[in-house]
């Protein structure tokens, strides 16, 4: 099956963890995963820098497999986009470097490699970390555009139950 990208592939990705909380599913006595109770998007002036975290189990089999991710209850994906704002108040991707870091409240430093990835015009950035049990993640994300000096950084935190 070929996925044909949207205006924007995080568009989707964000679409997905939504339409996936909303849906019933196999009554295995899981928690299904809460829809973000804070921002996944920072407002920088010119720039927007958009965010999200999920498990993987999430993601449908076809999309995980495109971008060779790997699904398991026990890890969560990061997705990262920076947008511009032009004067009619449309965005645009923008390419740059994206790099971040994850921790759990006890402190502990969890690896997170961030890839770029393109589709058609669209830019994000994506990076796997695993979990074990419950575990409330700390996401430091720092953006820097391409053609702009300076970086974009955002701090969220979200909760995850390992399957």
């Amino acid at each position: 099956m070929q996925l044909r990208a949207s205006a924007s592939v995080f568009a989707f990705f964000a679409c997905l963890c939504f339409a996936l909380a909303g849906c019933g599913g196999s009554e295995s006595g899981q928690p299904r995963t809460a829809a973000p109770s804070e921002p996944t998007s920072q407002d920088f002036g010119d720039f927007e820098l958009h965010y999200n975290a999920v498990r993987t189990d999430e993601l449908t089999a076809a999309v995980a497999r495109a971008y060779g991710i790997e699904r398991s209850a026990n890890r969560v994906l990061l997705n990262v986009s920076l947008l511009r704002k032009g004067p009619d108040g449309r965005t645009t991707p923008v390419d740059g470097t994206v790099t971040a870091t994850a921790y759990n409240l006890n402190g502990q430093l969890k690896s997170l490699e961030m890839r770029r990835v393109t589709e058609g015009t669209s830019v994000y950035f994506i990076g796997e970390v695993g979990i074990s049990g419950t575990e409330i993640l700390v996401f430091d994300i720092d953006a820097t555009p391409l053609d702009r000096p300076g970086k974009y950084s955002v701090q969220f935190k979200r909760e995850f139950v390992a399957g």
